[in-house]
């Protein structure tokens, strides 16, 4: 998740399954989004899906992704070192009220890979 106009670095390009140019924020948001145009059950991809009607600041979701079956599926994209931030945590807890509330339950988060001490990242 990301504030609406996050003036943050970001990579542009073009996936199949997506319309328009996609902002990719961060390394994790722009591999998934390979694997999600390589998934066969996922059909559509729209990127950075502004959450419309909270009584916050205005954010934003990395992946709302309709499915075969009719269904969508959402995909927040958090660095593993964040994912425990009272902020961060805040911020996943009212995209998953959001979406359960507009009747969507497949809602998940993608953490970048665990890197062992003794490896370099």
């Amino acid at each position: 998740m990301r504030k609406k106009n996050y003036k943050g670095r970001c990579e542009r390009r073009t996936i199949d399954k997506a319309e328009g140019v996609c902002r990719f924020y961060s390394k994790i948001q722009s591999v998934y989004a390979d694997k999600l145009v390589e998934n066969e059950q996922v059909v559509e991809i729209h990127c950075n899906v502004l959450l419309e009607g909270l009584d916050t600041e205005a954010y934003t979701t990395d992946f709302l992704c309709k499915k075969k079956d009719g269904s969508y599926m959402i995909r927040e994209c958090v660095e593993r070192k964040y994912i425990t931030k009272p902020k961060t945590v805040k911020l996943l807890d009212v995209s998953l009220d959001y979406w359960r509330k507009r009747g969507i339950e497949d809602w998940g988060i993608v953490v970048d890979k665990e890197v062992p001490d003794h490896e370099e990242k």
